[in-house]
This record gives structure tokens, sequence and C-alpha cells, in this order.
């Protein structure tokens, strides 16, 4: 396993990772985004969850961003 100063904050549709990676880019947090489902269909194979992405963000930038995405999730909640 390889050492990483990445950590990953949250899993979800292309919808909230989208309003959640705007939300950090508007403080200066560049996340990463892991889509497997489109790295799969890219090499030919399939994924078994079909629209989820992983955000990542840089471990000292990781309470700023847990805020963010907990404001986020939160008002997306009924």
């Amino acid at each position: 396993m390889s050492d990483s100063n990445y950590i990953k904050i949250f899993t979800g549709s292309f919808i909230v990772v989208q309003l959640i990676t705007d939300k950090l880019n508007a403080v200066g947090i560049n996340a990463v985004v892991k889509d497997e489902t489109e790295s799969g269909r890219l090499a030919g194979f399939g994924s078994a969850i079909p629209g989820e992405q992983e955000l990542y963000v840089n471990k000292d930038e990781l309470d700023t961003a847990v805020e963010i995405v907990q404001s986020v999730t939160s008002e997306l909640q009924p």
C-alpha cells in the first residue's frame, strides 16, 4: 500500500460530488475525483455501482473539507 497525502471524504453521485467540488474550489481546496465507472468504461469493463464517484482531498485540508461535505449533505436531506 502506497503512502498518500490524500484521503477519501465522500462517495456519491456525480451531481452531489460536483456540488461539493465547486464549494471546495471556492475556498481554495483542489479535490481529486475518482470515477471508476468511467475508468472501467474506457478500458472496456463494467462497474458494480454505476455513477458513484469518490472525492479525495489533501490531509492538510481535511477539517475544512469535511465541514463543507457535511454542510452540502445536510442541505440535501429532506
